[in-house]
């Protein structure tokens, strides 16, 4: 299994867990991939499952499947004192004088910010860039700039001299997917894991979890990758 960091807490680790208890006997090699793709790894047979970022205008891959698994909406994070931290929402537009901090490197998680700024508007005028969202917290506590964040990256809480705040006008979401071998039968450890994955989703999204083997429902189309060829029902 190759993961993201992000993923790692709020899906992996409570998905590794269930499967372990349902099925003790499976082993599962998990590495984290990034920055790089680990769709490739997939393609090549040398992962059974990935966890993605799919752009909206990602191409199809042969040989691979992507099952969606969660729309991850992007917070906004400012410093503590910053003028707009009272609003419980804020318009994205409102952003578009300061100074920005990047929390990612360009790519497909960055690329919905991007993109939601355009149509707000503005391009944002990044002053620092972070690899991480730690770091980029740290530089918004510092006064450097204001940041985007998924609520992925925020699962375990954020820096108390920063405030985070819902986002509109538009709301950023990047679309998390499990990239599986297509065209051929998921073995029963395959699908354990994407249940449990799918699970692990329900319960970060606060929803009741999802009946094992059942197919997650399509993504709204802005956020989904390319229509694929019809799948069998087994996850």
């Amino acid at each position: 299994m190759r993961y993201f960091a992000t993923a790692g807490a709020p899906l992996v680790a409570p998905a590794l867990a269930a499967l372990r208890r349902a099925q003790p006997g499976v082993q599962v090699e998990l590495k984290l991939f990034e920055p790089a793709d680990p769709v490739p790894e997939v393609a090549a047979r040398r992962a059974d499952l990935a966890l993605v970022v799919r752009g909206r205008d990602a191409a199809a891959v042969d040989g691979v499947r992507f099952v969606h698994l969660l729309e991850d909406h992007y917070r906004a994070v400012l410093p503590a004192g910053h003028r707009l931290a009272a609003r419980p929402v804020i318009d994205l537009a409102e952003l578009a004088e300061e100074p920005w901090v990047a929390g990612e490197t360009p790519g497909p998680c960055l690329d919905p910010v991007l993109d939601a700024c355009a149509a707000a508007g503005f391009t944002p005028d990044f002053m620092v860039e972070s690899g991480d969202y730690a770091t980029a917290q740290g530089l918004v506590a510092a006064g450097l700039g204001v940041t985007l964040i998924p609520e992925l990256g925020l699962a375990g809480g954020h820096r108390p001299d920063v405030v985070v705040r819902e986002v509109a006008g538009p709301r950023p979401v990047r679309s998390i997917h499990a990239a599986i071998r297509g065209g051929t039968p998921v073995r029963p450890a395959l699908r354990g894991l994407l249940d449990a994955l799918r699970t692990a989703t329900a319960q970060a999204l606060g929803e009741a979890s999802p009946a094992p083997g059942a197919e997650q429902p399509e993504a709204p189309p802005r956020d989904v990758s390319p229509p694929e060829a019809p799948r069998s029902s087994a996850g």
